[in-house]
């Protein structure tokens, strides 16, 4: 699949439309509510008259951080998963387990927001303040700390890996 025209979107082998789908970009800072809901910015939200729009699914990231996939972008990481050799290959079984015991299905209420089960929001450390990011087709959720701490720990800088992934 290719990004094609001036406003993206993937375009499968035949050519034609098969999901248009822009990068999900950008930063906010938020505050948990007392009920461990969070902000979805509405920049990230779907079309609300698309089925599913309104679900997503939240589960354990990686540095410390949560990943929130809207329903369309869980669907592709299922099919993933599904292929996995999980009979023979024991880490595959682990980090399915890994990722599955812990995912919760959320669903967007009417000020926009979605509820983190206190599980999730005790693995990522988030307590009162969240950063909210857009990366591509999932959002990052950050104790600020965390991400803090991960982003000073880098031993590249931007231009350096830009220098390395891209050219």
């Amino acid at each position: 699949m290719t990004l094609v025209g001036r406003n993206p979107k993937i375009v499968g082998k035949s050519g034609k439309d098969d999901l248009k789908m822009t990068a999900l970009k950008g930063t906010f800072n938020y505050s948990i509510d007392h009920k461990g809901r969070v902000n979805i910015p509405a920049r990230f939200r779907g079309k609300p008259d698309t089925p599913g729009s309104d679900h997503y699914v939240v589960v354990r990231g990686f540095e410390g951080c949560l990943f929130v996939y809207t329903h369309e972008a869980w669907l592709r990481i299922e099919e993933k998963l599904s292929e996995l050799k999980t009979f023979s290959n024991t880490k595959a079984r682990r980090f399915i387990r890994a990722l599955l015991s812990n995912a919760s299905d959320a669903k967007l209420d009417k000020q926009g927001r979605i509820a983190i089960p206190q599980n999730l929001l005790n693995l990522a450390g988030i307590e009162k303040e969240v950063v909210v990011r857009g990366i591509l087709d999932k959002i990052e959720l950050w104790a600020p700390e965390t991400l803090r701490k991960y982003e000073e720990g880098q031993p590249e800088s931007y231009e350096d890996m830009a220098g390395e992934l891209l050219i």
